[in-house]
């Protein structure tokens, strides 16, 4: 009976440990104490350049720093300007980490993005992540379908839940303009059964816009699989990932006087790079020289204000979404499947 006993603990064990959250760690060495020289990271990828254009905005040294690893698809990376923080959303995992740069990774917020208990929400935690005028973090939840916005005591204040009585999908990306205006999209993807899930209450996948007192503008609804969004440095255009597998694109639209949108042109194919490569047009940033960073098939395509491929930040890694960050906004910092790198530029991302 003993042998027995000892046998079924150990299976229950096993089964413990298998249904145990992955632990993302930071990767490295660290330095010894009192040496004054920075931590050592791991590199990975490499940078591949298609332009002489692309060497004004990364050294050619550059390489690419692992900083952390263990996620399950990590998403959305955010500087906390004031705390001299990332964070970062695990979407399967549910979860936010935090990032500190010699302390390692932590979770910040649990649960992130679906506060309910349906196991067939296999992409239910929050995923884009922003901050708002007032350094509030803003987060795109999958599982609870909404926007919202985070107190200092981690509670949730919703941002927009309805579009004409009607639940969204799975916000995923989110962008503020300097008035205020959130704009956001709003794909299937936190839905077990995408566009075919009987829970699906809108009958498209669309982008919106969110004032600061609530009013909920539905702006485009011809996107397939809307995703990664950005505006440019005078906020004239806005720039919306299309995560489509059979037609992916990046998209520029012109920004109206009143906030709504119009006159859509087809800014980047990445068509040509799907084959042989992972990852789709997902997450973008724009620095303030006009060019856009845009995550895809390789990594981070460099690309120019006229749409010019500059180059590539390989990864290596289907890659998610991207930052800047640091106190001038030099620093690119990456999401890529299971890791958290970053590549130093000689840009500077909006907001810096």
């Amino acid at each position: 009976m003993i042998k027995y006993a000892l046998l079924a603990l150990s299976l229950v064990l096993s089964f413990a440990a298998t249904e145990e959250k992955p632990q993302a760690t930071e990767t490295g060495s660290s330095p010894q104490r009192g040496s004054g020289k920075e931590k050592v990271y791991p590199t990975m990828g490499k940078v591949e350049r298609l332009d002489p254009a692309l060497d004004q905005l990364l050294n050619p040294s550059a390489a690419i720093e692992k900083l952390a690893s263990g996620f399950r698809w990590a998403e959305g990376p955010v500087l906390a300007k004031n705390g001299g923080y990332l964070l970062l959303s695990d979407v399967p995992n549910n979860v936010v980490f935090r990032w500190d740069s010699g302390a390692g990774t932590k979770v910040y917020l649990e649960p992130s993005g679906y506060t309910g208990s349906d196991p067939s929400l296999k992409e239910a935690g929050s995923n884009g992540l922003a901050l708002d005028r007032n350094g509030n973090l803003v987060l795109c939840q999958h599982g609870d379908r909404q926007v919202v916005r985070l107190t200092k005591d981690k509670k949730f204040v919703p941002v927009a839940r309805y579009f004409n009585y009607r639940r969204f999908n799975s916000p995923n990306d989110l962008v503020f303009k300097s008035n205020g205006d959130l704009y956001f999209t709003d794909p299937p993807y936190g839905l077990p059964k995408g566009n075919d899930d009987p829970a699906k209450e809108l009958t498209y996948n669309g982008v919106f816009r969110v004032t600061p007192h609530g009013e909920v503008t539905l702006l485009t609804t011809e996107l397939h699989y809307p995703n990664g969004i950005a505006f440019s440095p005078d906020e004239k255009t806005l720039y919306i990932a299309v995560s489509d597998q059979q037609h992916p694109a990046i998209m520029a639209y012109e920004v109206l006087p009143d906030g709504k949108i119009a006159n859509s042109r087809l800014f980047f194919d990445p068509t040509p790079l799907m084959a042989g490569r992972k990852g789709v047009p997902d997450g973008m940033k724009v620095d303030k020289a006009g060019n856009v960073w845009a995550t895809g098939p390789g990594g981070v395509l460099v690309i120019s204000p006229e749409g010019k491929h500059l180059g590539t930040i390989n990864t290596g890694e289907p890659t998610a979404n991207c930052a800047f960050g640091e106190k001038d906004g030099s620093m690119l910092y990456i999401t890529a499947n299971t890791y958290l790198c970053r590549i130093q530029t000689l840009s500077r991302g909006m907001g810096f």
